[in-house]
């Protein structure tokens, strides 16, 4: 049974926009996962570690049969395949693959945690899942993304972040 799954793509060393054009082709290239919908690209200030180059990001849909522990492994695999090197905690990366959200299952384990844990504060996360599913509701809470990303921009401002 195909699963809907939500994957959070970044960039912000060399060819950001490239990367993660590399990595949606990878993806697509896998047999048990399928990129059904993808948003707009997103040029963002970074998050957590601020003392970096802006960031390229964007979300994904994708079908898969994979259980989320095996999509997780195979993110890895293709993160690792691109050439990222996990070194400093939120700091400069080639690629950054997450999975924000696998079907309406709630996750909490050592490994994995879904719903993403900070996916809620990340505009560059909320704007473009809202841009491909505005209907889409957090399975944990039962509130609509659409919701959380007003609650944000009330709170923040839109700053940090412009469509390419």
């Amino acid at each position: 049974m195909d699963i809907i799954a939500y994957i959070g793509l970044g960039s912000n060393i060399g060819d950001k926009i490239g990367q993660l054009e590399k990595a949606r082709n990878i993806i697509n290239q896998c047999s048990n996962i399928k990129i059904t919908r993808a948003s707009s690209l997103y040029l963002t200030s970074p998050w957590g570690n601020t003392e970096q180059d802006d960031f390229v990001n964007q979300v994904i849909e994708v079908k898969t049969n994979l259980t989320a522990q095996q999509l997780l492994h195979r993110l890895q695999e293709i993160e690792i395949k691109m050439g990222r090197q996990r070194s400093v905690k939120w700091g400069p990366r080639i690629i950054d693959l997450d999975i924000l959200l696998y079907g309406d299952e709630v996750i909490n384990t050592q490994e994995l945690v879904i719903p993403h844990p900070h996916m809620r504060q990340r505009l560059f996360v909320l704007i473009p899942l809202q841009e491909i599913n505005k209907d889409l509701v957090f399975p944990d809470s039962g509130v609509k993304v659409e919701e959380v990303l007003i609650s944000v921009l009330d709170r923040e401002g839109n700053r940090g972040i412009t469509i390419i």
